[in-house]
């Protein structure tokens, strides 16, 4: 089975043969790339498969994961394709690793903190944890969608109070959202703009560590 896109692998510092283990999937910002998201999660190849998935449309300098016809407005039909091979990617990676099914987590910046929501929208149950650093929920993924159950979905969301890109009302949205359909939400505020401080990377890793070892 060939992968639906191209990645970035690191696996686990040791493995066991016979062993699954819990998976962490990257999603990078617009005219980024799968390198970039790498450099936040440093040692968490200790405990998880990483995979660093890069968006499958130019966006010089980097890649997209969707395009935009607006402020916050993707353009649907491109944006329906992206979650769809990314769905694609997440099905490859279990089927072709040593991944526990049972533990998938999604992280992203920015672009890749839409997806990484919609995702778990779209995925329900099937995620256990998404990490989303400065996103929104697309509103017609909130009223079209078919949004699977969510009540054992854990989620870290947090945004910065000065973000100019991407409003901080945008990330208190999406927190209310996902309480709203019973989803488990942590939300942090930071004194940034649009970007992940060393203390937001602090705390999410924390989180993901304390989520993991929670079963």
């Amino acid at each position: 089975m060939n992968s639906p896109m191209i990645y970035e692998v690191r696996k686990p510092s040791q493995m066991e043969p016979n062993k699954k283990y819990p998976a962490l999937f990257l999603f990078h910002g617009i005219g980024s790339n799968e390198q970039d998201m790498l450099s936040i999660v440093d040692g968490l190849e200790d405990h998880f498969y990483i995979f660093s998935v890069r968006g499958h449309l130019s966006q010089p300098p980097g890649y997209a994961y969707f395009t935009i016809q607006g402020y916050g407005k993707p353009h649907r039909e491109v944006f329906d394709h992206g979650i769809n091979q990314l769905q694609n990617f997440i099905d490859y990676a279990v089927e072709q690793y040593q991944v526990d099914n049972n533990h998938l987590y999604l992280l992203g910046f920015s672009q890749g903190a839409i997806v990484s929501m919609t995702l778990g929208l779209a995925l329900g149950n099937k995620i256990k944890g998404i990490v989303a650093l400065s996103g929104y929920i697309p509103d017609f993924v909130k009223e079209d969608y078919n949004i699977k159950p969510v009540e054992q979905l854990s989620l870290f969301i947090s945004h910065g109070k000065f973000d100019n890109i991407l409003p901080y009302e945008w990330g208190v949205e999406s927190k209310k959202f996902f309480n709203s359909i019973h989803a488990q939400s942590t939300f942090k505020t930071y004194s940034e703009g649009h970007t992940v401080s060393l203390e937001n990377k602090q705390d999410f890793t924390n989180w993901l560590l304390g989520d993991l070892a929670e079963d």
